[in-house]
């Protein structure tokens, strides 16, 4: 092999890892969690207001809030590089790692915040633009300095997570109504067991990050799961206002499905407040990540169903 081809050979594989650091400075799983909420709830609203589903306005929440959500991700690495070093699930991550560079990570926030923001207003209605800044907001302003400070974090970051409902509704529809509240609420609520389930498996090195998440602020655990027995009860009736808010809607046949899925999360954050260890834990993040997929498509798919 010759000095040309192996000199070729690692420039693309150092293109290619850098690329892939960038692209885990956004959370891609976070993203993707993103793009699926911001569908559902466009799709939702589109049936709401007996409009056809047009495909561009979705296309457009999803590139500009996926550039905003992409910066919002990377800011939030940036502001705790130093507390990332310290926990050994974020450790190797791109910044900690020192991977990418300081100022070319806040570079890329910037980028990414001002092209989403661009973007969404000149193809989307204002408020849509507006629900995705203030997502921006909460969760680099408020939520990621909040963390070492106070548990309440948790609660706040549940409200950026759940504000791309209004961004796919905006994309779509001129005003929001009590369905996109519920869904809203839905997905606020919804976060609480996942979270509490993920802080309650890594509490020791949420403790090393100096993070104050509640299972680090009271080691027992028993009010981490105290809320999320508490969330997963009060998803149950949320979860059905789209349906009863709008007689024939979603039928029946919704209504049964997504009680039944409540009913089998509530059982399984009993289940975690009882016995408190890491299958649990691990049974209830399982838990949470099988019910917010099936839920978000039988809304997509509720016109079809009823």
């Amino acid at each position: 092999m010759s000095t040309s081809t192996i000199t070729a050979s690692r420039a693309r594989s150092g293109v290619l890892s850098i690329t892939l650091d960038y692209l885990e400075l956004t959370k891609p799983r976070i993203a993707v969690l993103v793009l699926v909420v911001i569908v559902a709830s466009a799709v939702m609203a589109a049936w709401t207001t007996s409009n056809p589903v047009s495909g561009w306005p979705i296309f457009h929440a999803c590139l500009g809030t996926l550039l905003v959500a992409g910066s919002a991700s990377a800011a939030n690495q940036w502001l705790e590089i130093r507390r990332d070093a310290r926990m050994n699930r974020t450790a190797d991550r791109p910044l900690p790692a020192g991977r990418i560079s300081s100022v070319s990570a806040l570079a890329f926030a910037a980028f990414t915040l001002i092209a989403g923001l661009v973007y969404l207003g000149l193809t989307l209605p204002l408020s849509a633009t507006l629900w995705a800044a203030l997502t921006w907001l909460l969760y680099v302003a408020v939520y990621t300095p909040l963390k070492p400070i106070s548990s309440a974090n948790t609660a706040v970051g549940a409200v950026a997570g759940a504000l791309p409902v209004f961004i796919g509704w905006s994309a779509v529809s001129e005003s929001l109504d009590v369905r996109a509240v519920a869904l809203f609420l839905t997905l606020y609520l919804w976060q609480f067991p996942h979270f509490m389930a993920i802080a309650w498996l890594y509490r020791e090195d949420y403790a090393r990050g100096g993070y104050k998440m509640l299972p680090v602020v009271d080691p027992s655990g028993r009010r981490a799961g105290v809320q999320a027995v508490l969330s997963a009860a009060a998803l149950i009736p949320v979860s059905t206002i789209p349906a009863l808010a709008a007689p024939g809607w979603g039928g029946p046949l919704y209504l049964v499905i997504v009680t039944l899925l409540g009913l089998a999360q509530l059982l399984v954050a009993a289940l975690f407040l009882a016995q408190m260890n890491r299958e649990s834990a691990r049974r209830l993040l399982r838990m949470s990540l099988i019910y917010l997929p099936i839920l978000l498509g039988l809304l997509v798919l509720v016109p079809w169903i009823k």
